[in-house]
């Protein structure tokens, strides 16, 4: 189902399809103009907007063949494409500074507006650690809130699973677009989340394959989703981790299942409690955190697209240049810890300075 007029969500996936712009830049443009004015502007205009030639002639000639599958793809039963303008773009996700332009999604439509809680973890769960997510997820069902998660191995697919046999609601965001579902030994879980009435959710179109570097940025979604985060188990160096601290920069609440000291899919829980995430053993040290938060959010202003089109703090921009430039290169020349590094240039990409692709990344040009 199209949630749109055609010629609106087709504006719209032209000024997606531009490389090098970001949801932050896109964001800070549209404060200014719509998108159906926007692709009516001629290349002078859009470059006053600032855009780059390159990124101005793309917007003009658009990949048509990759638009009409796209929007064949929203028009078959059960499969929409949604604005971020649009009405049922879910207030909460709407909220973040790099909210995605488009959503692409299958399944119930309704369920984006519910209460929903994030729920993470490692993709090698203990017993103990699947036992506590089974819980914790049966409990809150109960209690009315949508289990949001990612579809991966491990606690993901263990709270996704107990949701459904509990009768419950919920939502797979994925890293990979609607076309390729990732991992494919999920596909069962993928199927079995519609039949029940959920929702699979991507930023990406449903062409795109899975690739690595676009699931860390899907965890700004999961967060954003969500009135709240909960991490059973994870690692050090854990993508669970990610989520979380989007969570704490989107505002939302952090929870933590502690574990053993001597367990290394504790430490990253462990790191969490210390760092002032709430420690949960039960659903109802969840449930006594969000219940103020079960109203609807409050409206975003004009403010916070109005963003500020300066140039970013990050050191690491210095370090990608025109050509590809690689990621342990960028590692070792930042002099940085691997996470940081990976999350500024997350950050980076999302704002739309830098651009991923194989290999690395690439400066995006601004002239």
């Amino acid at each position: 189902m199209l949630t749109g007029t055609l010629a609106e969500l087709t504006a719209w996936l032209c000024l997606d399809g531009v490389p090098g712009i970001g949801p932050v830049r896109a964001q800070r443009i549209l404060s200014r103009v719509s998108p159906l004015q926007l692709c009516q502007l001629d290349l002078q205009a859009l470059q006053m907007l600032g855009l780059s030639l390159a990124q101005a002639e793309a917007l003009k000639k658009p990949d048509q063949h990759r638009i009409a599958h796209a929007l064949t793809w929203a028009d078959q039963p059960g499969r929409h494409i949604i604005s971020r303008l649009s009405e049922f773009y879910p207030l909460w996700l709407r909220e973040i500074s790099a909210a995605p332009n488009l959503l692409f999604v299958e399944g119930n439509l309704d369920l984006l507006a519910s209460a929903q809680i994030a729920m993470v973890g490692t993709r090698n769960p203990t017993s103990s650690g699947r036992s506590m997510a089974t819980m914790l997820t049966k409990d809150l069902v109960s209690s009315g809130l949508t289990i949001t998660s990612g579809l991966a191995l491990g606690i993901d697919g263990v709270c996704h699973q107990t949701a459904l046999q509990c009768q419950g609601q919920t939502v797979a965001v994925l890293g990979s677009g609607l076309d390729h579902y990732y991992p494919q030994r999920h596909n069962y879980l993928a199927a079995a989340i519609i039949a029940q009435g959920g929702v699979l959710l991507s930023e990406l179109w449903p062409d795109v394959q899975p690739r690595a570097e676009n699931f860390p940025r899907r965890n700004r979604i999961i967060s954003g989703l969500s009135l709240g985060t909960v991490v059973v188990e994870a690692a050090a160096k854990s993508g669970s981790l990610i989520t979380a601290r989007y969570a704490l920069e989107q505002g939302r609440e952090v929870f933590a299942v502690p574990g053993a000291v001597q367990n290394p899919t504790a430490t990253g829980c462990l790191h969490l409690i210390q760092q002032g995430a709430k420690l949960v053993c039960s659903a109802a040290d969840i449930l006594e955190e969000i219940d103020v938060h079960f109203a609807n959010p409050r409206t975003v202003s004009q403010e916070t697209l109005s963003l500020d089109a300066g140039l970013p703090s990050s050191s690491l921009l210095d370090n990608v240049g025109d050509e590809t430039t690689a990621i342990d290169v960028v590692i070792q020349q930042s002099g940085q810890p691997v996470a940081k590094v990976m999350a500024e240039l997350l950050e980076l990409e999302l704002a739309g300075w830098i651009t991923s692709v194989p290999g690395g990344y690439v400066r995006t040009r601004r002239d």
